[in-house]
């Protein structure tokens, strides 16, 4: 997608410690026109997978995992962080470490939500080293649902989080490969 690419090449900041800014088009600010366009590449490439719901992790996969649950014609859960009281006391639940909150964070899905007769579509915003991703794909796990694949706007291949996700045996779809982050530069596929 070259418009993504471009506002990475243009908007994006490399704060060090493998951090890319996006927050003025993807994570606070969200231009809306991207989102739609990044739904609808999303939805493209795993339509055929024919996915009857899409799960992501709150906040910052909420936008490009609404968009593309929208055009799949699907609903969109997104795991939680924090039990409200209007969910169950039994639910899914696991951890991934946040490498931009530098700590553990709880996730979790309600079972009044997803059951073992969904095929689940996992979208983020991105993909480092890949442990939200297999978190999310443990709570799809826990449901009985069957996974359907990976889609995240960036990939951080220089992590190489997308082996990781190999050993589920779905396909992994990056809109956007960063080859290098540093001081001098950001490298864009």
């Amino acid at each position: 997608m070259e418009r993504l690419r471009k506002a990475i090449m243009t908007e994006g900041k490399y704060l060090g410690r493998g951090i890319l800014k996006v927050d003025s088009f993807i994570n606070h600010q969200i231009d809306p026109a991207l989102m739609v366009e990044i739904g609808q590449e999303l939805a493209r490439r795993f339509m055929p997978l024919k996915p009857t719901k899409v799960l992501t992790a709150e906040v910052s996969g909420i936008a490009p995992a609404i968009a593309t649950a929208m055009v799949l014609g699907v609903p969109l859960i997104f795991a939680r962080k924090t039990r409200p009281i209007t969910m169950p006391a039994e639910v899914y639940h696991t951890q991934a470490p946040s490498h931009t909150k530098g700590s553990i964070v709880d996730l979790m899905v309600s079972p009044e939500v997803l059951g073992p007769d969904e095929r689940v579509l996992i979208i983020d915003d991105f993909l480092a080293r890949g442990l939200t991703l297999q978190a999310l794909a443990e709570l799809v796990r826990l449901s009985g649902s069957t996974l359907c694949g990976f889609g995240v706007i960036i990939e951080k291949s220089f992590e190489d989080g997308r082996s990781l996700l190999s050993g589920f045996g779905v396909p992994v779809e990056s809109l956007a490969v960063i080859t290098s982050l540093s001081d001098d530069g950001i490298e864009c596929e």
